[in-house]
């Protein structure tokens, strides 16, 4: 996924949707080169890793002169936690002061009226940095917004669907939880082995064990393919089969 360096974004290029769009499908074909990373690393790893997607496609096609707001938007999420200078890549002294930087850098492309891609790209990032806060309500809020803002079959979507599951499951929402996986089973079918597992973990956590042994009991039928098999097979056993 190469660009060359002198590409640039003007302010006039930010409110068209083709600029924005070549850099969401360069997000969608990063994570499907790599969906069985993506799938075996785990639901507390997915949200970093689609973050990581859609920031080196939309980074490839930034430049100097790029629109205020998207140019602080990128930088702030490409920053790092450290009390050490690094160039030009900003710095935060603790986790949580970045992700604070990083909802009011979306928040900014959020208001300015940009394209649909960038408004989505800003609203996952906002979730993925409230959901990292333990921020549940303007988490789902966020989440909510990427999935409005994002067409039906952009890649990405998984990531705000899989946060959608993790908010209501902090919440206490075991139900919820597991029908938010199932969404995600069924919006984002590349990842429906993954959906699966975290569903019967849910049920069995909510005390419905049974269903969690019927969606584990036919897992290898369902997901022939998947690298999640063998987990499937282990969270079954643990459960009991009847």
């Amino acid at each position: 996924m190469t660009t060359k360096s002198t590409t640039v974004i003007t302010r006039k290029d930010m409110k068209e949707p083709d600029k924005f769009q070549q850099a969401a499908g360069q997000a969608a074909t990063w994570v499907a080169a790599r969906r069985k990373q993506v799938v075996a690393a785990g639901v507390a790893a997915i949200s970093v890793l689609v973050l990581v997607a859609a920031m080196v496609a939309v980074q490839s096609v930034r430049g100097r002169r790029a629109g205020a707001a998207a140019s602080e938007f990128l930088a702030t999420v490409g920053g790092a936690v450290t009390t050490a200078p690094i160039g030009d890549v900003p710095t935060f002294p603790t986790e949580e002061a970045k992700q604070r930087a990083i909802i009011a850098a979306a928040d900014q492309v959020l208001s300015g009226g940009g394209s649909s891609e960038a408004v989505a790209l800003a609203a996952l990032a906002k979730g993925d940095a409230h959901y990292r806060l333990r921020e549940w309500a303007p988490a789902k809020a966020a989440y909510d917004r990427f999935l409005d803002a994002a067409s039906r079959d952009d890649s990405l979507r998984f990531g705000a669907l899989e946060g959608l599951a993790l908010v209501a499951e902090a919440e206490g929402k075991l139900d919820e939880a597991a029908k938010a996986w199932a969404r995600v089973g069924s919006e984002a079918p590349a990842f429906a082995d993954r959906a699966d597992l975290e569903r019967a973990r849910v049920l069995g956590a909510a005390g419905k064990a049974d269903e969690a042994r019927q969606i584990l009991g036919s897992f290898v039928e369902q997901h022939k393919e998947s690298p999640l098999t063998g987990e499937a097979a282990e969270r079954l056993a643990r459960l009991g089969q009847k």
